[in-house]
């Protein structure tokens, strides 16, 4: 349980689960749609049965300190704009994957292109990376996303940064959305992080979801 609103905690999930205990827990309509997506993604998908694919130009970045990752468009956009537009980053691996809204190109190079998740390592100190997310990672795929892409990682003294976005409309409050001013900054954090915050934290009923969240 969290000792406030707005700390991040570790809940029960679902993602980890085997595959005989999932099939207990799915009704018959459940197994034939997961059948059908599978097939789809083994017979059409690049990496196949949603597998996700994580390739690195050099050698893994075991030494991190400090990890930013742009979940989405407008995340995304807004490290290109603000961070990434000078020379002193270099794309280092990118995220391959293929799910029913994004499929990625089958190369083995990394290079950028939108499709991809793609990492970024600042050349001053190697152990900043960031990571720009703006193809969709489905539910289903987001545990391997994140086994993938942590794994290599030490995971004491490492930062990590997620930044996303919603939309107006999805935001909860007592106000009118009408006289917000737009766009706006909230923050949830774990208690281990002991910073000063640069904006108040998230209120509630409101939540983060999908791979952010995850």
């Amino acid at each position: 349980m969290a000792t406030f609103f707005g700390e991040v905690v570790v809940a029960p999930s679902r993602a980890g689960l085997d595959e005989e205990e999932e099939a207990r827990e799915e009704t018959p309509e459940d197994r034939e749609i997961r059948r059908e997506l599978e097939k789809k993604r083994c017979g059409q998908g690049r990496a196949g049965r949603g597998q996700v694919e994580l390739l690195w130009s050099g050698a893994e970045p075991a030494a991190c300190s400090r990890f930013i990752v742009a979940v989405g468009r407008n995340a995304a956009a807004f490290l290109s704009s603000f961070i990434l537009d000078s020379v002193c980053w270099e794309v280092v691996g990118v995220v391959k994957l293929w799910n029913e809204w994004c499929r990625t190109s089958s190369t083995t190079n990394v290079l950028p292109t939108d499709s991809f998740c793609l990492f970024y390592r600042l050349i001053s100190d190697p152990t900043v990376l960031l990571c720009q997310c703006s193809c969709y990672v489905a539910e289903d795929q987001q545990f391997q996303w994140l086994e993938k892409v942590f794994a290599p990682m030490q995971k004491k003294d490492l930062q990590v940064t997620i930044l996303s976005t919603c939309p107006v409309a999805d935001y909860k409050t007592q106000e009118s959305t009408l006289t917000l001013a737009s766009p706006f900054l909230r923050a949830l954090k774990t208690k281990d992080f002991e910073e000063q915050l640069c904006c108040p934290l998230l209120e509630q009923p409101n939540i983060v979801r999908d791979l952010p969240a995850a």
